[in-house]
Formats: structure tokens, C-alpha cells, sequence
């Protein structure tokens, strides 16, 4: 998968959504910010690198109970796994 688009996200009901995690992944100089969104039996994953991510983020912004401090929790320490759930149904 190369981009996020409207879609993609039409594909994606926030309905159907049970969980949503966010990660980063050590690339040696940087730090890769990713999101596994689980929906529908389904596992789809993304990151930060990819087209839409903004748009991806405003969608799943919209969950209820959506934690948008999930930022703070994954970026810091650099070069560090970390890893938090943003969003759960199960």
C-alpha cells in the first residue's frame, strides 16, 4: 500500500474499527512512526512516510475515545520501541 485516500478510509468504517495501535520502528537515523489499524478481521498497516497519513489521523481522530496524545507516548525516547493503543473496542 503505497497511499492513504478518501477511498481507502471509505473502505475503513470507523464502526468497524476495534483497535488502533501506534509504533515506531528504529531505521537506524530516524524513527519510522507507524499505525496497525485493526477492522473487520482485517490488520492494516501504515506509516508516517505514506500520502494521507494526516488524512488516515483526522479519520481515526474521530473515534470516540480516541487517545490523541498517542504522540507523546510512541515518539520519545528516540531509537527506542515503544508502542501504545490509542483505540479499543475488544
Amino acid at each position: 500500500m503505497n497511499d492513504v485516500d478518501a477511498n481507502l478510509l471509505r473502505s475503513i468504517p470507523l464502526s468497524d474499527i476495534q483497535q488502533v495501535t501506534f509504533y515506531k520502528r528504529d531505521e537506524l537515523t530516524t524513527d519510522l512512526i507507524c499505525c496497525d489499524v485493526e477492522a473487520s478481521g482485517q490488520v492494516w498497516t501504515f506509516n508516517e512516510e505514506m500520502m494521507g497519513w494526516d488524512a488516515l489521523l483526522s479519520h481515526l481522530e474521530q473515534l470516540s475515545g480516541f487517545q490523541a496524545d498517542w504522540f507523546s507516548r510512541v515518539g520519545q525516547p528516540p531509537f527506542e520501541a515503544s508502542e501504545t493503543i490509542a483505540f479499543s473496542r475488544l
